[in-house]
């Protein structure tokens, strides 16, 4: 039995055992699940209905992470002067397919609990207590230049 998922934007042919490097999931899950595009059992029957597709699941435990090779870019154009240099290095995330399945979702691990918010300052003024437009003084009584002190010489 194999199928074929869809993970990070490309296609993989997997079955039960395989383990793969996929690009980077962003998971703290320890088991991830796939909803697969096509399935061929032991007899060699194939199934494509979009219908029992979405009742059927991958199933894949993360192994962990890695980087892959290195990618050097270098742009040069002749007799300009113009040379540009860059790197890459994809990160991907291993995974093991533990199963493929007829349930809609994989058991999931229960979530680490979130930690505690920090208290905000009281000191700081709230919306209510800040002065509104009815409050600020308006143009016509601020002090106008005539009105204001001259220094004394």
């Amino acid at each position: 039995m194999y199928a074929i998922i869809r993970v990070g934007g490309k296609q993989a042919k997997v079955k039960p055992g395989d383990i793969i490097d996929v690009e980077r999931i962003k998971s703290d899950d320890e088991q991830v699940s796939y909803v697969p595009l096509l399935v061929v059992d032991e007899e060699g029957n194939t199934i494509t209905d979009r219908d029992k597709l979405a009742k059927m699941s991958v199933i894949a435990k993360v192994l962990g992470e890695s980087r892959g090779p290195k990618i050097d870019i270098f742009k040069y154009k002749n007799k300009t002067g113009y040379r540009r240099r860059q790197g890459h290095r994809q990160t991907y995330t291993t995974i093991e397919v533990t199963g493929i399945g007829t349930a809609k979702k994989a058991t999931k691990a229960p979530k680490k609990a979130e930690a505690p918010t920090k208290a905000v300052k009281a000191e700081a003024p709230t919306k209510a207590e800040a002065p509104t437009k009815a409050e600020a003084p308006t143009k016509a009584e601020a002090p106008t230049k005539a009105e204001a002190p001259t220094k004394a010489e």
